[in-house]
């Protein structure tokens, strides 16, 4: 069993940034590939950003492409996303995913274990 608690999330103005991280439990935790997605009001959830158990094979989507990094430090069990040049558009509630099938089991939505979610707020 896996628990993933998201935090960083906050209210940024346009083009600020933010770190969201996301803190493991379990033993697994490192050969686990892990993701992030995101639910704006209103909207379905969307892929984000993946990474593989070994920090590689990292996938993004095309709207965050060049300006967010997904990373991992798989000693401290916690992913992170950075962000930047951060839009009214990437406001949302952002969550982490993790799973132990690999990184397209996460690309595609379909990961066993979710976080409760951290909300990022851009003001314009």
């Amino acid at each position: 069993q896996v628990q993933l608690v998201e935090s960083g999330g906050g209210l940024v103005q346009a083009g600020g940034s933010l770190r969201l991280s996301c803190a493991a439990s379990g033993r697994n935790f490192r050969s686990y590939a892990m993701g992030w997605f995101r639910q704006a009001p209103g909207k379905e959830r969307e892929f984000v950003a993946s990474i593989a158990w070994s920090g590689g094979g990292i996938v993004y989507a095309d709207s965050v492409k060049g300006r967010f990094t997904i990373s991992r430090d798989n000693a401290m069990n916690t992913v992170y996303l950075q962000m930047k040049s951060l839009k009214p558009e990437d406001t949302a509630v952002y969550y982490c995913a993790g799973d132990p099938g690999g990184s397209a089991v996460v690309t595609r939505g379909d990961s066993r274990y979710w976080g409760q979610g951290t909300q990022v707020t851009v003001s314009s």
